[in-house]
């Protein structure tokens, strides 16, 4: 089993999710590994997990010098992985991680792909009033215009079947953070079984809603259509 969790200048957050990671991992399976996909960083994300890297081998860094995006970086620590249940979290650990086993299991059980979600009835969820209507608006959008059945495409917590996963990577052209909506919405194309459930979910610290972002969230829909259905 390998989890994955991007790092862009999260150092702080890092001594945290680290063993935090570990801890958690560790109830779940006896072979695991934890890839620190480090994109560019220039904080010390790096350096802080080399040192956890030399203390247990079950740590592994994914360095790039150059700033790929959260969702290039991705792609590569998917393909790079050695396990054949792979998951992704991001690093604020927004996420409970309580929740790690039940995204697990939702593979092992059989689903292609499994997602935690903010919008289901049972979420409980805390932000601000402006960053949950947007989320909700984006969602109505990407569930209407590109066919998803699913409630949350952006929720940072994801499993899949890497054999299954592999074939779409490819085909995924966003590199930042519409990676999460494109690949939902392509493996749901494909017919993938799509495991999604509620989660505790608490917003992490400088995450605002902007008017450029609004406009980035309609073109980046609009755009993913164009690709699915104009030759």
């Amino acid at each position: 089993m390998t989890a994955i969790i991007p790092v862009y200048n999260d150092r702080n957050a890092l001594e945290l999710a680290i063993p935090r990671s570990v801890g958690v991992l560790s109830t779940i399976s006896d072979n695991f590994e934890l890839v620190i996909a480090e994109d560019g960083s220039n904080d010390g994300s790096r350096e802080l997990t080399e040192h956890y890297g030399q203390q247990d081998p079950r740590i592994r860094l994914l360095h790039s010098d150059e700033r790929l995006g959260r969702g290039r970086a991705l792609n590569r620590a998917i393909t790079e992985s050695k396990g054949k249940i792979v998951c992704y979290y991001d690093v604020d650990l927004a996420t409970d991680m309580r929740h790690l086993p039940e995204l697990i299991g939702a593979i092992r059980s059989g689903s292609d792909l499994a997602t935690g979600s903010r919008l289901m009835p049972e979420s409980d969820i805390k932000r601000t009033g402006g960053r949950e209507i947007a989320s909700r608006t984006y969602n109505f959008l990407v569930r209407i215009i590109l066919r998803s059945s699913v409630f949350d495409h952006q929720c940072g917590f994801k499993a899949f079947n890497k054999e299954r996963i592999l074939p779409v990577i490819p085909e995924i052209q966003s590199a930042h953070w519409f990676w999460d909506t494109e690949l939902l919405v392509r493996c749901q194309r494909r017919g993938f079984g799509v495991k999604e459930f509620p989660v505790r979910w608490r917003a992490g610290k400088g995450t605002t809603v902007k008017a450029k972002d609004i406009f980035e969230m309609g073109s980046s829909i609009l755009r993913l259509w164009w690709q699915l259905h104009v030759p």
